[in-house]
């Protein structure tokens, strides 16, 4: 099911399913709270007061009280086992997925901005060749990514809509983020937890490039950045603050 009432599309392995999941609970919930304004509409206006009309005390009734309550609990087990794969694919990859073959990133968030360190040409953080970049995320596509998410001051949360991907940042935590974007183009990342009065700012750009691009583009960064190191002075990077990042959701993935 890839239905798009109100979502952007889906730009990850698992957006579809991550969509289905959302849809169904929204129509569960729907139709519930339909059935419940009707009823309550209906009963307002039948026991609405009139002259001469008493109220009675009423007890309960047992068997109206166990079907209310059974139902419920099934529809909620229902989901449970409708979106048990889905989260443990999406939260619980790290006993899932083979952590080598994933593409290893580092963001540090703070207020109010991302640090995204890159391994270098070795694949491996924590190496002299990582470089770090503020607001920018480059992903290769087609790939496991594999996100070490951390924050510096408060709770934040790593937002990127297009590939259903929100997971909090939290002082004190490493919190592991996996996805794999199947669309290439220029994407939002935002933070969706109010961290300060610069929440509003703290915005950067994700970029998914065809594996190809990806490769010369991390080998340009590591370039500069080594460029950089043998002239001391010379800024690894120029990058506009995070007001000035201007951010661009492409409907469609581009090649």
């Amino acid at each position: 099911m890839n239905w798009s009432w109100n979502l952007p599309r889906p730009g990850s392995v698992l957006g579809g399913e991550i969509d289905s999941i959302y849809y169904m609970i929204l129509v569960i919930t729907g139709v519930i709270f339909l059935f419940v304004e009707l009823a309550l509409v209906f009963f307002i206006l039948r026991y609405r007061h009139k002259e001469g009309r008493t109220a009675s005390y009423v007890h309960g009734h047992t068997k109206t009280e166990v079907v209310w309550t059974i139902i419920p609990l099934l529809l909620v087990l229902w989901i449970a086992w409708r979106s048990t794969d889905v989260w443990l694919e999406a939260k619980a990859s790290d006993r899932t997925h083979d952590a080598a073959s994933a593409y290893p990133m580092r963001v540090m968030a703070k207020q109010f901005e991302w640090n995204v360190t890159y391994p270098g040409p070795d694949g491996r953080l924590d190496t002299p060749d990582d470089f770090v970049k503020r607001n920018q995320l480059h992903l290769p596509v087609h790939r496991d990514i594999r996100v070490e998410l951390l924050s510096e001051d408060v709770i934040h949360a790593f937002f990127l809509p297009e590939f259903r991907v929100k997971q909090d940042a939290v002082p004190g935590m490493t919190i592991p983020v996996w996805f794999q974007p199947n669309i290439t183009g220029e994407f939002p990342l935002g933070c969706a937890e109010l961290c300060g009065l610069g929440h509003y700012r703290m915005r950067g750009t994700v970029t998914v490039h065809e594996q190809e691009a990806f490769e010369r583009w991390t080998e340009e960064q590591t370039a500069a950045a080594t460029a950089a190191t043998e002239a001391p002075g010379t800024p690894v990077e120029t990058v506009p603050d995070s007001t000035q990042v201007r951010v661009e959701s492409h409907e469609e993935g581009h090649s």
